[in-house]
């Protein structure tokens, strides 16, 4: 008998298992280096600062739908209270933010006095011009930490955190799936956005926090060089966060909540802990989403309960349904997509088009068309666009 040679497999590389990973990292490094190349403050000046703020926006946007694909393409999770996290991180920046022009334009205009100002009088000063116009002046306990960068980094990522562990503890130990669950999220994201509008909540109700673009420290820096550096930064939180959410799915524990998301029974019965797995994947979402968020409204300029609203969570699924839920490059695709069309058609850069008998006007008519594409893609690209993707790239799908 002739015996049988035998070859052992080499291991794989994270990067070989998961082609898409590099070539998302390399096509976003791309785009950001050419963006800037071309931007008004450190290029040619072909972008102007307004478009490089809608593309660093855009770039959260497809972060937070990264976070959404995670828990509910991978998981099985229909959240529809992700936005609710993605509005807490721009809060707890946007409060440090805030306070601190604030605090600078109060002790510049209180300079001039022959008696320098004590620090309660600085303090009543800040006080009176944020809270002014909801009638208060007094600072509220939650602003405890607003003059700590260092500190508001951090509740940035503890109360979205902290905030998804308890609900998804009492969610899931009670073993609420399904459409149910999905009620609870919305219903806890409305439950917060309804407190917030409140002018005592110490956000300034329907206020918000506005002037978040006004970074302390760089008043004389030109908001071109700014949004440069947000875009950098959201490219940079965008490319880890999706590095991250690849490791996640990838291996044995990939396996798993996917296959809580097609059998949660079965995966309970193999032994799992299928609650702190559903667990894990919601709190870490809420982080990525609060992250984004963070990173967001300081190139919005402003955050307010709206932005909150339940309405928000459902437009987040609809773009993850329309790039392809289960492929993490769907949900960016998706979200970018939808995120520059948006922009073009209620920005004015698309003109109404006349019909004749009805002027169409896209920015009443935009969401119309978004639910009608939806509805298309749902019927004709069930994998949605990401699922496209793969018949040219012919990768079987991302796992």
């Amino acid at each position: 008998m002739f015996g049988r040679s035998t070859t052992i497999e080499k291991p794989r590389s994270f990067f070989m298992k998961n082609p898409s990973v590099f070539i998302f990292i390399a096509a976003l490094s791309v785009i950001t280096v050419v963006t800037t190349l071309l931007s008004e403050a450190l290029g040619l000046g072909l972008l102007s600062t307004s478009f490089i703020k809608l593309l660093g926006k855009t770039l959260c946007l497809c972060l937070i739908a990264i976070a959404m694909d995670l828990v509910w393409g991978y998981c099985g999770i229909l959240s529809l209270g992700h936005f609710a996290f993605f509005g807490l991180g721009g809060y707890m920046i946007g409060m440090w933010l805030m306070y601190e022009r604030t605090k600078d334009i109060v002790i510049n205009s209180l300079s001039s006095q022959v008696l320098p100002p004590t620090p309660i009088e600085i303090q009543d000063a800040i006080g009176t011009q944020i809270f002014g116009v909801v009638g208060g002046s007094e600072i509220p306990a939650i602003w405890f930490f607003a003059d700590s960068l260092s500190a508001q980094l951090a509740l940035v990522v503890l109360v979205p955190g902290l905030l998804a562990l308890l609900f998804g503890w009492l969610a899931f130990r009670s073993r609420v799936t399904g459409v149910y669950l999905s009620i609870l999220t919305q219903a806890m994201t409305l439950a917060l956005a309804l407190y917030l509008f409140q002018n005592d909540s110490g956000l300034r109700g329907n206020n918000g926090l506005s002037g978040l673009q006004n970074i302390p420290g760089l008043e004389e820096i030109p908001q071109s060089f700014i949004s440069i550096w947000f875009l950098w930064g959201s490219a940079l939180a965008l490319g880890l966060g999706y590095l991250l959410a690849a490791w996640v799915v990838s291996g044995k524990f990939g396996n798993i909540i996917r296959g809580i998301r097609d059998d949660e029974a079965r995966v309970r019965f193999l032994g799992y802990p299928v609650e702190t797995y559903k667990l894990f994947i919601f709190t870490l979402t809420a982080v990525i989403a609060a992250v984004a968020g963070a990173l967001y409204y300081p190139q919005a300029g402003i955050v307010n309960p709206v932005e909150l609203a339940p309405i928000a969570s459902i437009y987040l699924a609809v773009w993850v349904a329309i790039g392809g839920r289960g492929r993490l490059y769907g949900a960016v695709i998706g979200a970018a997509l939808v995120s520059l069309l948006s922009s073009a058609f209620t920005g004015g850069q698309v003109p109404d088009l006349p019909l004749g008998f009805v002027l169409l006007q896209w920015v009443d008519w935009w969401t119309v068309f978004l639910g009608f594409g939806f509805v298309l893609v749902t019927l004709y690209a069930p994998q949605g666009l990401g699922g496209l993707v793969d018949r040219f790239i012919r990768n079987g799908g991302y796992k």
